[in-house]
């Protein structure tokens, strides 16, 4: 059976072999990679180190490295896929010098600082963990993990003083639009945030889902809660602060598959604002939308896959001078988000030996939300922040083994080939 991938990296690295083109030895046992004390930053290129060769890895965590590396920030050493053929076209395309597919033998000779996680979900914690045992720090391919309590075992991991620390690609909180809106927020000046819609309504038709992986809980960790609209409900997050409580429903409406492909939320702050949110991949005109009604003013970020400033747009309320409404619109230098900006600001952490943002309990927050509208959609309930820990079954799942929604194991008996019978 051809290994699981995903959109974002269709050959995931394992630990099958020895990397192509060295010798026989083959290196650590998978999970035994050495722990190292990682080396001291300062003066010096981060050495970085990409797992996993699929579309992103290829369209955004290589070219943002490239990018720091022409400015004498970083240098990518090595790449690990379980395809060989892969990972050597790969680095000769991206000038990269080494080509494994063992990533414990990776991890062992190159002793990179920084990994950058571009595999399937189902991969990240065992990878991420193997990283940071390594002494290097990660950044890992949203989702960050397919469960919480595999988000848990990898923070269990992290530093706990200066690193190394594993951070998720939340790209759609970088840029100058997120930047001055939060702080617009933060400082209340617009007044109290008050109403919010989260909106993730893209197209994905029965092509998309005829890959066998997708739509599987196991292999694809949800639907488009999980996976396509987890970008948007970060940042929305990013901009309120914490939420409290959440009402959600979940459908099949079109989609043969295991997980939902639609899914609509209530959710309450901490703050008292009160939002919507809805994930769909049954929406022909596709747009991911953010807007947050304030006490004197409404802020509406349009877009699909990335936003620059002309995609944010703040409306004065009536009586608000035109100055100050001047103020909030001017939102200086466009800079777009993307994986290059969130690689300088972790970069940048990294060499002051800090918790990047996207990481630890900041990254958690998303990742804890959508298991809690799984929990509320599957279970009829309203879902507190904070409720599910070890012992609740969507700690462990997300689809928490409710009936209808879980996966149907067949008894082996049912399924083991029958005998020939010689003629």
């Amino acid at each position: 059976m051809p290994t699981p991938s995903n959109a974002h990296s269709p050959d995931p690295a394992q630990n099958p072999g020895q990397d192509p083109g060295q010798d026989p030895d083959p290196g650590p046992a998978p999970g035994s990679a050495p722990d190292h004390p990682a080396a001291p930053l300062n003066g010096r290129r981060i050495r970085a180190a990409i797992i996993g060769t699929g579309a992103i890895a290829r369209g955004s965590h290589l070219p943002a490295l490239v990018q720091l590396a022409a400015e004498g920030e970083a240098e990518v050493v090595a790449a690990v896929d379980i395809d060989a053929d892969a990972v050597k076209a790969f680095c000769e395309a991206g000038g990269v010098p080494h080509a494994y597919t063992d990533l414990d033998r990776m991890l062992a000779e190159q002793r990179p600082d920084l990994v950058s996680v571009c595999t399937p979900p189902t991969l990240h914690r065992e990878q991420t963990v193997a990283a940071l045992r390594a002494g290097a720090w990660v950044w890992c391919e949203k989702p960050p993990t397919p469960t919480l309590a595999d988000f848990d075992a990898v923070e269990a991991e992290e530093g706990t003083d200066g690193g190394p620390y594993a951070s998720i690609v939340f790209q759609h909180r970088f840029g100058s639009g997120a930047r001055h809106v939060r702080r617009l927020i933060a400082e209340q000046a617009m007044g109290r945030p008050l109403v919010a819609h989260c909106q993730t309504t893209w197209y994905r038709d029965a092509a998309y889902y005829a890959v066998p992986w997708r739509g599987r809980w196991q292999s694809e960790g949800g639907g488009p809660a999980m996976g396509h609209g987890i970008h948007q409900m970060d940042l929305l997050l990013d901009l309120l602060g914490p939420w409290s409580e959440v009402r959600a429903m979940a459908g099949r409406l079109v989609h043969d598959v295991e997980t939902e492909d639609v899914s609509t939320a209530l959710v309450r702050f901490e703050n008292g604002a009160m939002a919507t949110i809805v994930n769909s991949v049954l929406s022909p005109d596709e747009v991911s939308r953010i807007r947050i009604d304030c006490e004197r003013a409404t802020v509406e970020l349009t877009h699909l896959y990335g936003h620059s400033n002309d995609n944010w747009r703040i409306t004065a309320a009536r009586g608000v001078p035109d100055d100050e409404a001047a103020a909030w619109k001017d939102f200086g230098a466009d800079v777009p988000s993307s994986h290059l900006e969130q690689l300088r600001d972790l970069v940048a952490t990294m060499r002051a030996g800090e918790r990047p943002r996207s990481s630890g309990a900041d990254g958690r927050t998303s990742l804890e939300l959508i298991t809690a509208i799984y929990k509320s959609a599957f279970t009829d309930t309203t879902v507190r922040a904070g409720e599910i820990g070890p012992g609740d079954p969507y700690y462990t799942a997300m689809h928490g083994g409710a009936p209808g929604w879980a996966p149907v194991v067949t008894p082996a008996s049912e399924t083991a080939p029958s005998e020939e019978i010689p003629a």
